[in-house]
């Protein structure tokens, strides 16, 4: 029996204004608050809402049958939050219903498993805690910025405690094998690893409203009669997309949302269910080690990370803000850590692109620049006067080696603090039991 596995992409990086060379030093406040709320709240409108709601309707006419899966930035949370609650609201009516499962990522949709090992962790872990205490799920699976993955990357991820990674099924790795199973990682056969069939997700992505694609018009009865003609053996389909495909991407008028609301129907015609990627693994076993010894990720026609560090600029940008590290981890300004976290999102670097052809075009229609230097030149002032605010916090000859041995110290100390507050804890409430008058 063939099951579909549907995962969403949520994400709004905070964009930043225009920063000119002047400013550096005098106005510390970085992000474009007018144009981050309008495309919010025009996205809120065109899609989240409307596609929460659909979901929501097809789970209570199915029965709980159909199944799909989230993973939220936490930077598009923050945002959320501040100018559309109701969004999370409509997760929170989701998550009610035991049919949606909420994946892991980095808190601020960042490259930081490249660079920053100790911040890649500390981001997962923040985003966790969050989905936590704004859903009540604790995410069990685990996606990385743009599917981005390596056998490395999974070791790094299987520390986290997380057995289950989702990535892209790139041809280049996959060679003749198919997307459609459960592998294994081939340097640790505890991962499980669930692919993106690229093609039958794009189809939904990028072709559904495409009058020029011979396939067009793409209909719910067609789409599953595909998966129904894919090979017996072959029982995994994975679809993954951006959740603003449904609305935006491909706007209403296109029947995005009447060819989404039908798939359950068509799909139980054919015997063909739904499942979150946690039941994908419970249900199925790994047919085969997958070895990917180089990063990939799910953007452009590469799948590698060309599409953020692919040019000097980019790189420049890219080995700057880490160069920081070490001095961030001995910081506690509020301020100064959330505009770190901002500062990371990967859309910075993605503006900074200067591909061209089909690739350039999409990266063209996401940034707010009118160039790929346009946008290094912004971050790069920001980015500078992020640096001043951060060095103003030490004397300018602490060394990064020297700043790192007392972040150990402070970690230890730390450590030992809640260590001892833990046992005064566990004294106290000893103490308590034995002043207890017998009766």
């Amino acid at each position: 029996m063939k099951t579909i596995c549907f995962y969403f992409q949520i994400h709004q990086p905070f964009r930043l204004k225009r920063y000119r060379f002047f400013d550096i030093g005098t106005d510390h406040y970085y992000y474009d608050d007018f144009n981050n709320e309008n495309i919010l709240q025009s996205v809120t409108a065109r899609s989240y809402l409307p596609a929460n709601q659909a979901i929501l309707e097809m789970i209570l006419a199915n029965k709980g049958q159909f199944k799909v899966a989230f993973s939220i930035s936490g930077v598009a949370l923050d945002q959320l939050e501040r100018h559309a609650p109701e969004v999370i609201d409509s997760f929170r009516q989701l998550a009610k219903t035991n049919c949606v499962e909420f994946l892991s990522e980095t808190y601020a949709h960042s490259l930081s498993c490249l660079k920053d090992p100790d911040e890649f962790k500390y981001q997962v872990k923040l985003h966790s805690k969050r989905i936590e205490d704004l859903f009540g799920k604790k995410p069990k699976v685990f996606r990385n910025t743009e599917l981005i993955y390596s056998d490395e990357l999974g070791e790094m991820v299987a520390d986290l405690g997380y057995k289950t990674i989702i990535t892209e099924g790139a041809k280049h790795v996959l060679g003749w094998k198919s997307p459609n199973f459960v592998y294994q990682s081939a340097v640790n056969p505890n991962i499980k690893l669930l692919l993106k069939n690229s093609k039958m997700s794009d189809d939904i992505s990028f072709r559904f409203s495409d009058y020029q694609w011979s396939e067009y018009p793409l209909t719910a009865d067609k789409f599953i009669d595909w998966i129904a003609k894919i090979p017996e053996n072959e029982q995994l389909i994975n679809l993954f997309m951006n959740y603003e495909t449904f609305g935006n991407l491909q706007p209403k008028e296109s029947g995005i949302f009447e060819f989404l609301k039908v798939l359950p129907y068509y799909a139980s015609q054919k015997g063909i269910t739904f499942s979150t990627p946690s039941e994908v693994v419970a249900n199925l076993k790994p047919v085969e080690a997958l070895s990917v010894p180089d990063l990939i990720s799910w953007t452009d026609e590469e799948r590698d990370l060309s599409a953020w560090i692919g040019n000097a600029l980019q790189n420049e940008a890219f080995n700057k803000i880490y160069s920081m590290s070490e001095r961030i981890r001995m910081i506690k300004d509020r301020g100064i850590l959330q505009d770190w976290l901002y500062l990371q999102t990967s859309d910075h670097f993605f503006y900074m692109s200067t591909k061209h052809s089909s690739d350039g075009a999409v990266h063209k229609h996401f940034s707010p620049y009118e160039s790929p230097f346009e946008a290094f030149t912004n971050y790069m002032n920001i980015l500078s006067d992020f640096m001043i605010r951060v060095r103003a916090q030490f004397p300018s000859g602490i060394e990064d080696e020297e700043l790192n041995s007392l972040v150990t110290t402070i970690q230890n100390q730390e450590r030992t603090i809640a260590d001892l507050e833990n046992e005064i804890k566990h004294l106290r409430t000893k103490k308590s039991k034995l002043n207890i008058a017998p009766e």
